[in-house]
Parts: structure tokens; sequence; C-alpha cells
């Protein structure tokens, strides 16, 4: 089986400068996400495809094969759809050989095992999926949103007939932390997703994203809490 790990990581970002590089738990963010997917047993090789010249140094430095992404694939708009199907046809020329499943993990969801890639892995093989999405399993919770006028609606009970916790129907989060797909679903679909798609359930403790430097700190603590602050 042909499994090729696809890192994106811009140069560029507003929320927090210097993102992908910056240091957590001692080390660059995107090293965890290199070296998580350098461990696994399945995935055969690990690319990072960036605009930066200093990411595409240190993910090296780190184990990984770098591909200089165009700028045109690096704007604010541009999706992470474009800088992926770059990157496989980038791979495709490179290998000479039909690639099976391509995984997609998230920098900024560092707090995972390398175990979850490769369960995942023989999860959509089994399942025979087109893509599959990690998720976070929400039972046991009364969900709220918004409605037109700001005012509160529940969603996923009636709260003029509440039923006890156990009997909520239960519901998944997808928390980013990685995805896989076949890569003709990349390519003809121009998506992530298609087809049959499968769930793979991580941990609560993994659904957790660094989007601001506040949660660089949070981050750290769940990391060393759980014992993942150091490669394995």
């Amino acid at each position: 089986m042909n499994v090729q790990c696809i890192v994106i990581a811009r140069g560029g970002s507003k929320g927090i400068p210097g993102k992908n590089i910056i240091d957590f738990c001692g080390q660059p963010l995107i090293s965890w996400t290199i070296n998580q997917a350098k461990k696994t047993k399945l995935i055969s090789e690990v690319w990072v495809s960036s605009d930066s010249e200093k990411i595409l140094d240190i993910s090296e430095r780190y184990g990984a094969k770098t591909i200089l992404r165009p700028k045109e694939f690096s704007t604010d708009t541009s999706s992470s759809e474009d800088a992926w199907t770059h990157a496989l046809q980038h791979i495709s020329k490179k290998i000479h050989k039909p690639i099976d499943f391509v995984v997609v993990p998230q920098v900024t969801s560092p707090i995972r095992n390398s175990y979850d890639f490769d369960r995942a892995i023989l999860q959509i093989q089994e399942e025979n999926s087109d893509s599959l999405l990690s998720v976070n399993k929400i039972e046991d919770r009364f969900i709220w949103s918004k409605d037109e006028s700001n005012l509160g609606r529940s969603v996923n009970y009636d709260y003029k007939n509440r039923r006890r916790r156990q009997e909520i129907e239960v519901t998944f989060l997808e928390n980013g932390s990685f995805y896989i797909f076949r890569p003709e679903v990349l390519l003809k679909k121009k998506n992530r997703l298609a087809d049959k798609i499968s769930l793979y359930e991580m941990e609560r403790h993994k659904m957790f994203q660094i989007d601001s430097l506040e949660d660089i700190k949070l981050a750290e603590v769940v990391m060393s809490g759980y014992g993942l602050n150091y490669y394995e």
C-alpha cells in the first residue's frame, strides 16, 4: 500500500506570526506533525508544502521531503485543496507509482499519537471508503444555537420535552486533526471529502487546536499532561 502524507504550512499567518514553526514544547510546532507521521507503520513518505524557505529548511531537518509551493496557492484566499492538489501532482511525478491514500494532518492540531494515523488508514481501507475525517464524539450534551433574531434555539433536543442526557442522540465534531482521501477524490471532486466517508473517533483531549497565542500554553499543558510532549 502506498500512502503519502502531505503537510501544508504557509509562511504567512495573521493570527500567530510564524505559527507553523513557533516554539511548542521545546520544538518547532511543525516538527510534532512530521515526527508523528514518520513514526507510523503505514505512511510511506512525509512531504511538507510551503511557500516559506525557512519552513522548508526546518521540515527537512526533521526528516520531511519538501515542496516549494507557488505564491498563487499561498494567499489568504487559497484553499487547502489547492495546496494539496499542487503537492499531489508534484509527488506523483516524483514517485512514478499509484498512490492509494493521502493523509493530510493539520499542523495546529499536534495533540495526537502516531497510531492515530495507522488506525485511521486501516479503517478507511477496511471500510472501503473514499475519504475519512477525524472526529470527537459529543454525547450527553444539550446543544444550542442562535436563530435569525439572535435568540437561543435548541438543536439536538426539544427543551419543552427535556429527555435524560443518556437519551440525547450522539453527534460528532469534526476536529480538523487530519483527513485521509483517495487521490481521485481530491482531483475529481476538488474536495477533501466525497463519496463514502468514514469517521475516525479520537479521544476527547485530542480535539484541541491552536488558533491563538493563548491556545499554545493550553495545548502545551494538555500535551504534557497526557505524556505526548516527547518524540516516540
